[in-house]
C-alpha cells in the first residue's frame, strides 16, 4: 500500500506539527478540527511555522507555498475518505479517541491504516471500537514535530505485519527516526522519563537539594541538555501529571505515583513555561 494523502484529527501543537511535516515532503494533507475557530488558529500555527523555516534558510519560499497548497482543512468528518493513513491528534482522553476512531472506522476505506499519536494510552483499547484492528498502530510524534527526530511506533499483538511495515516505511520517509514499542504505559521513552522526573520531584520536595542543584547535576553530571525540573516544565507539569497517574492506574506501579507537590502545582496553575509559573519563574 502506497501512502499519498494523509489526514490529521486535530491541529494543536501536535496535529499541526504532523500536517506541516506530511505536507512538506510531499502528502496531501486533510486535517479535521472540531470547530472553524480550532482549526483557523491550527493552520496559522502551521503557517507560522514555516515562515519561521524560510526566515532560518531552512526551506525555500516555493517549498513553502507548495507544502501550504497540499494541505486541506476541514470540520467535516466525510472530507477523511480519501486519506491512505489517519494520525489522530486530539487531546489524551481515550474515550475521546475510542469515539474518533469509531467515526474513522465509518468514513475512511477499509484499507487505510488508523494511528494515534498518543503518548501513554492503551491503543489495543482504540483499536477495538474498529472493524479493522489489524490496521491501527501508535504514531508517537514528539514536540515541536518538525524539529525533534524520534518517532515512536507503538505495535499492538492486533497490528498486521504490513500495516508496520506501510508505516514505518512513511516515517522514515518523513526523515524520522523510528523506534519500536509493544502496547504497554508509556512505551519506551515516557516509561523510563516518568520515573525519572518524579524522583526529581520527589528529591526537591523532601529538600534533599534545591532545583537549580538538581538541575545542575544532571546537566552536567550525566551530560543532559536539561535538568529533569526544567524539563518538567518545558513539557507541562499538567501533562506529565496525567501521564503519570494514567499509567499508575494501569500498573498501580509506584514509580508512577505523583508526588504531593505535583499535584498541588498543577491545582494552582502552576504548568511551567505554558502558563509562565512552574518550578521556575518565566514571566
Amino acid at each position: 500500500m502506497e501512502i499519498k494523502t494523509v489526514g490529521v484529527i486535530g491541529c494543536g501543537l501536535m496535529g499541526s506539527g504532523i500536517a506541516e511535516i506530511a505536507a512538506r515532503r510531499g502528502y496531501n494533507v486533510i486535517v479535521r478540527e472540531v470547530n472553524d475557530d480550532l482549526l483557523k488558529k491550527g493552520l496559522e500555527r502551521v503557517q507560522s511555522s514555516m515562515a519561521r523555516g524560510v526566515e532560518k534558510g531552512k526551506l525555500s519560499a516555493a517549498d513553502r507555498d507548495a507544502a501550504l497548497a497540499r494541505i486541506k482543512g476541514t470540520t467535516a468528518w466525510k472530507d477523511l475518505e480519501p486519506a491512505d493513513l489517519v494520525v489522530e491528534a486530539a487531546i489524551e482522553n481515550l474515550e475521546l479517541k475510542k469515539n474518533i476512531f469509531k467515526e474513522l472506522d465509518a468514513v475512511t476505506r477499509p484499507e487505510a491504516i488508523l494511528a494515534s499519536n498518543t503518548s501513554s494510552l492503551a491503543v489495543t483499547e482504540m483499536a477495538s471500537v474498529t472493524r479493522r484492528p489489524d490496521k491501527v498502530l501508535g504514531l508517537h510524534f514528539f514536540n515541536p514535530v518538525p524539529v525533534m527526530p524520534l518517532l515512536e511506533i507503538v505495535r499492538t499483538f492486533l497490528t498486521s505485519e504490513e500495516t508496520y511495515r506501510v508505516a514505518r516505511a512513511w516515517g522514515e520517509g518523513l526523515g524520522k527516526t523510528v523506534v519500536v514499542s509493544k502496547d504497554a504505559p508509556g512505551f519506551i521513552v515516557n516509561a523510563l522519563l516518568i520515573p525519572y522526573v518524579l524522583d526529581a520531584v520527589r528529591m526537591y520536595e523532601s529538600g534533599f537539594a534545591s532545583k537549580e542543584d538538581i538541575d545542575t547535576a544532571i546537566k552536567l553530571g550525566l551530560n543532559h541538555p536539561m535538568g529533569p525540573l526544567t524539563l518538567l516544565d518545558f513539557v507541562g507539569l499538567d501533562t506529565t501529571l496525567f501521564i503519570a497517574d494514567e499509567m499508575f492506574k494501569e500498573t498501580k506501579d509506584p514509580r508512577f505515583a505523583a508526588p504531593t507537590l505535583l499535584r498541588r502545582m498543577v491545582t494552582a496553575g502552576y504548568l511551567g513555561r505554558k502558563s509562565g509559573q512552574g518550578f521556575y519563574d518565566y514571566t
